[in-house]
């Protein structure tokens, strides 16, 4: 259904197809006799279906339509995840602990669901040396390979070198 639908007497068709409100059709009338028929039940008339021939017009409590609407959709948005992209930066001549330390940092941003972007800056002459970068990241990964996918294989992107790892979800294994 659309986000605004017309009702009562902002329905500009001469002729609509009703529904009721327990979905029974109740054929194609007139707008004024559909009208009539909707305040005998003490009901609103709403169009749903503006593009149909004839236009389909439902009879129904509109207020609580879109009461319960706006519930469906505070529902829907406390269930959405946003999925970011973390930020991990590495050196190539990185010392032990400070490895532990990103890697565990990484583990963390997995665990959470969010995408990881390992980059390793290269300064000055280390560029030279990119296979000790990428041996780097392929540790990364095989340390945390339970944890993720390798959404984008190391690659060289002037003088950084950027891997991107994506959390596993426990429906694909």
């Amino acid at each position: 259904m659309s986000k605004e639908q017309r009702i009562n007497e902002e329905i500009r068709a001469r002729e609509v197809r009703v529904v009721d409100a327990d979905n029974n059709q109740l054929g194609i009338m007139s707008v004024k006799e559909a009208l009539r028929l909707a305040e005998e039940r003490q009901l609103d008339l709403v169009e749903v279906a503006p593009q149909a021939k004839p236009p389909v017009c439902r009879i129904m409590d509109y207020g609580k339509f879109k009461y319960e609407q706006s519930k469906r959709e505070k529902e829907a948005k406390k269930k959405q995840r946003i999925i970011q992209v973390k930020e991990v930066k590495l050196r190539p001549r990185i010392e032990e602990h400070d490895y532990i330390v990103k890697a565990k940092n990484a583990e963390r941003f997995l665990k959470d669901g969010d995408k990881v972007k390992v980059t390793i800056m290269f300064r000055g002459r280390e560029i030279v040396h990119t296979e000790l970068g990428k041996k780097l990241l392929d540790r990364l990964a095989e340390d945390l390979k339970e944890l993720c996918l390798v959404e984008r294989q190391a690659k060289l992107e002037g003088k950084n070198m950027i891997m991107i790892l994506a959390p596993k979800n426990d429906k694909q294994d």
